[in-house]
């Protein structure tokens, strides 16, 4: 059997009250979610280990059933990963958001919709007027940055250190940023050839300071100030690490011979890449609302043609759960619903060999919060011949009383496995 994993990035929510109480799920029109719901199995699952952030590189990697105590290293290194840059044994890479500031708030975490052509010219700029001069005043090649998409970067320090504090951006909306900035973990440790974590916190923390001097005065952020436009005025660097170790899926599960990873995030393409996954590329795939939905169904049908297991990755929902936007975030739902699951359906019911067919978002990305958050998340799985549950809609409330109950984290893919 063939296994497709869907998921829509921070699609699950809470109880809205303008919805009725109702969480978006339960209120958007998503006809094909539902008619796997029913045919199909449903529990919950908890996607985030205790003690650690819930992020979407967290969820992601526990959905594809690997132990974040033994992997976890951070966004940094899987951005790298896929971005084609290759870490050396004393790089320390951390993900570099380029954000919008105003009044001493935090505004949005990505620079007011920063698109990649504009992100590569401010990138460019950040490694001549920033970089250059640090590392001219380090005495070594000590930090660069790498344009990775939109507004989702990468910054490597050498020798950096990971044992630092640091604020994923898209967690402080509307929140001062000055008692957001970077701090040495307590109790530390040094190690040998490496920055200390005061220095490292130290570095980070004056590369934030000197990039809101430089990008104030790019004509990029002049023109949108012109404009009354958000301007992508600040780096922000968070969840950073070293290279991880982590087994593909193919030593883990039998059942995995070859696979694909389709996504327009960089993060979810460095875990498929560690993960032994394929990368596939969709022309159109902008990780927003107007992503190619359509493409992305089209590659997933095209790939499990030819391979054992697809992951499907979407992060529409989780960008209008971070603006807040209600209407939106519904439209996503219905998209994902109509014009992925629905076509990627059609097509492989029909084929002699089954195909199993698993639904699920990462983690919660309320509207009202704006914020990841680490509850459990509802899940369905479907293929030919699997014994129906009772639940008959695609929620969070109505898969409380699925049949697979409530799975921890690589219970998920172990479970995935035996269908």
């Amino acid at each position: 059997m063939k296994h497709i994993i869907i998921l829509g990035d921070g699609m699950a929510d809470k109880p809205v009250e303008r919805l009725g109480g109702k969480t978006l799920l339960q209120y958007a029109n998503k006809p094909m979610m539902d008619r796997l719901a029913r045919e199909g199995r449903t529990g919950r699952l908890i996607t985030v280990p205790e003690g650690f952030p819930p992020g979407s590189e967290v969820a992601n990697t526990a959905i594809l059933g690997y132990d974040l105590n033994k992997v976890y290293e951070g966004r940094g290194p899987l951005e790298a990963a896929s971005i084609g840059y290759e870490m050396a044994p004393d790089d320390f890479a951390i993900r570099c958001n380029i954000i919008t500031l105003a009044d001493g708030n935090i505004i949005t975490h990505n620079g007011g919709n920063l698109q990649t052509d504009d992100a590569r010219v401010l990138i460019d700029y950040l490694n001549a007027e920033l970089a250059a001069p640090i590392n001219a005043e380090q005495g070594c090649e000590r930090v660069k940055f790498i344009c990775g998409i939109q507004y989702r970067h990468l910054l490597v320090v050498k020798g950096g250190s990971k044992h630092i504090v640091c604020a994923p951006p898209h967690d402080h909306p509307n929140e001062p940023w000055r008692p957001l900035l970077v701090k040495p973990a307590e109790g530390a440790p040094k190690e040998e050839g490496r920055l200390t974590a005061q220095q490292t916190a130290d570095l980070l923390n004056t590369l934030i300071l000197r990039s809101q001097e430089l990008l104030a005065k790019h004509p990029y952020n002049v023109a949108k100030a012109a404009k009354g436009e958000r301007q992508a005025n600040s780096i922000w660097p968070w969840s950073g690490g070293y290279r991880p170790s982590m087994q593909t899926l193919q030593e883990q599960y039998p059942q995995i011979k070859n696979g694909s990873v389709i996504s327009a995030v960089d993060l979810i393409q460095g875990i498929g890449k560690y993960a032994g996954l394929s990368i596939v590329k969709v022309p159109g795939a902008t990780g927003l609302a107007d992503t190619n939905y359509e493409g992305k169904a089209e590659a997933a049908i095209k790939a499990l043609k030819e391979q054992d297991f697809v992951f499907v990755h979407v992060e529409a929902s989780d960008e209008a759960g971070h603006d807040g936007d209600l209407e939106l975030k519904l439209k996503t739902i219905e998209y994902l619903d109509q014009r992925l699951i629905a076509p990627i359906y059609k097509e492989v019911s029909t084929w002699d060999e089954p195909v199993c067919i698993a639904v699920l978002p990462d983690h919660l990305t309320p509207v009202e919060q704006r914020i990841h958050v680490g509850e459990p998340v509802p899940f369905l799985i479907w293929h030919r011949g699997i014994v129906p549950d009772d639940v008959q809609r695609y929620d969070e409330v109505a898969c409380v009383s699925g049949g697979y109950g409530l799975l921890r984290l690589q219970e998920f893919m172990q479970t995935l496995m035996r269908e």
